[in-house]
């Protein structure tokens, strides 16, 4: 399964509190920066609320989403945005149905992230771009207690080379956040890489934002 069930009845506080301005985020503006406009088919994998493919919308791109919570969906469709409920394991679409794809945050949420990636690879035309971005393996999961006001990550031996999910480590911290209520899924950067390597990816473009000294997130577009 894709993971995003985990958010089955957390999803209007996550649009209100977790999420209340993603247009405003660097999120956004790198996501923007490195898929840019349309138009074509792109599929939005693990799409959550929809805040993202409603705003590629706008950018011109004919937007489809998918995810494996109906709950997240809800909102997802609240905004305009066709979203399809399906596993990323097994997405229902034939090979080449899309021009681009993105897929933001979805790592730590999937218990089989390597199969996503190529399941992606599938469904993307030959010579399209996958843009991902998640949190940085190296400075963020459970190994690092990562200080979102800048602070330098606290880091905790015997846990980077962890791979799978957790619901209890240092590194879940914050008793309103994200992770104390859905855990999380972690890959070392080697074996994050890696999957996109193993799907046929040949990455085009990596980014280490730098609004934070220590980044949070790790941006990359892939060619199929």
């Amino acid at each position: 399964m894709s993971g995003a069930a985990h958010y089955d009845g957390f999803a209007d506080w996550y649009d209100t509190e977790f999420q209340p301005a993603p247009f405003a985020s660097e999120t956004w503006k790198t996501l923007v920066g490195l898929v840019g406009d349309g138009p074509g088919a792109l599929i939005d994998v693990g799409c959550g609320t929809g805040a993202y493919a409603a705003g590629l919308t706008e950018q011109g791109w004919d937007v489809t989403g998918v995810d494996v919570s109906e709950d997240m969906l809800r909102r997802a469709r609240a905004k305009g945005v066709d979203a399809v409920h399906a596993d990323a394991t097994a997405l229902p679409f034939d090979e080449g149905t899309f021009d681009a794809a993105i897929s933001v945050f979805t790592h730590t949420d999937v218990d089989d992230f390597p199969a996503i990636v190529k399941e992606i690879a599938r469904v993307l035309r030959p010579g399209g771009p996958f843009v991902y971005l998640g949190v940085h393996p190296c400075f963020v999961g459970p190994h690092s207690v990562y200080d979102p006001l800048g602070a330098t990550p606290e880091l905790h031996p015997g846990w980077y080379r962890h791979v799978g999910r957790y619901n209890e480590a240092p590194g879940i911290w914050r008793a309103s956040g994200v992770r104390i209520r859905v855990g999380a899924t972690h890959l070392p950067l080697g074996l994050f890489m890696q999957a996109f390597l193993d799907a046929g990816f040949r990455l085009e473009r990596i980014e280490e934002p730098d609004e934070r000294e220590y980044t949070f997130m790790l941006a990359t577009r892939w060619r199929r």
